[in-house]
């Protein structure tokens, strides 16, 4: 079970709930499933019984109860526990390589128009959330108070380029104030822009190189990259989280996180020396590949270019 099915698991058992007359009100057409804390209990979390406990007549605590007696047997998911005042905590079973590359080639991105603004930063935040709404099916949510640009001497976009100011705007909250240094400009590790977009194109190049060596991606689970597999499989959570609060910086956080995450696994992907390629070989390089298709669709939803080559 990826941690997407987990959402849609959580809506559908809410939902035989309240066929059964176990709960009452309103079933939420969306479950907000997230990462747990450090410290947390389990991998996943969730706060739906908050949501539709006034409904049920029932406290929190009362409706976690119901719903983890529901899930707690449902495949894919090891455990469900109940935390402090009615927060649903799970533990998952390891998602396939396989299954998550299948996940990434089916998904699409939803482009949709600019949002008209007299201000440049508010155009950019508005517009990006404008499109990760659209590409999660949710319809335009309550005006979005975002806080301009501190004015500075000289001209940011003819210094840093639109995609760097971008970044810049919007892995900042919009409610706070984007600062901008010459790190945009470093084509080094140390700048999370540039790392994000190299990651793309590397994993770009790993697909060349490979065809030069004669070989393509293929599915298959033979592929120990924790890190990586868990970013990927995390996606689908952020995308929702980033529509939900409305904050594009989530799936700023999270591309980044992605990048650093391809960009280790990256050297066991081609073969080396006298090695021939293998099925675990086009397997590395199948999830390498379902890696920069998320990254490049992450920039697209926030309106930044994706180079295949840096």
């Amino acid at each position: 079970m990826t941690p997407a099915d987990l959402s849609r698991c959580v809506v559908s058992a809410v939902s035989r709930a309240v066929e059964d007359g176990e709960l009452g009100g309103v079933v939420p057409a969306r479950v907000v499933v997230e990462r747990t804390r450090p410290g947390g209990v389990g991998e996943y979390a969730t706060p739906v019984a908050f949501q539709i406990a006034k409904g049920a007549g029932l406290r929190p605590a009362e409706v976690a109860e119901v719903l983890a007696r529901r899930l707690g047997g449902v495949a894919g998911i090891e455990r469900v526990e109940v935390t402090g005042a009615g927060f649903l905590n799970f533990s998952l079973s390891s998602v396939s390589a396989a299954q998550l590359v299948r996940d990434v080639r089916r998904a699409v991105v939803i482009e949709v128009p600019d949002v008209p603004s007299r201000e440049p930063r508010e155009r950019l935040v508005r517009a990006a959330v404008a499109r990760i709404e659209a590409a999660q099916g949710v319809g335009p949510g309550p005006e979005l108070t975002v806080a301009p640009v501190a004015r500075r001497d000289g001209d940011v976009l003819a210094r840093y380029g639109a995609d760097a100011v971008a970044w810049a705007v919007l892995t900042t909250p919009a409610r706070e104030t984007p600062e901008f240094s010459d790190t945009l400009l470093v084509q080094g590790e140390g700048n999370e822009f540039f790392r994000v977009r190299y990651a793309h194109a590397r994993a770009h190049a790993l697909v060349r190189n490979a065809q030069q060596l004669g070989f393509r991606p293929g599915t298959g689970d033979d592929v120990d990259a924790p890190a990586l597999l868990r970013v990927l499989a995390d996606h689908p959570l952020v995308l929702e989280a980033a529509a939900h609060h409305r904050a594009p910086e989530r799936l700023a956080r999270h591309l980044v996180e992605l990048a650093d995450a391809l960009l280790d696994f990256q050297y066991r992907v081609l073969p080396r020396g006298d090695e021939k390629p293998s099925a675990a070989h086009r397997a590395r390089l199948a999830l390498a590949e379902a890696a920069g298709t998320v990254l490049a669709g992450g920039l697209a939803l926030l309106g930044i270019d994706a180079p295949t080559r840096l």
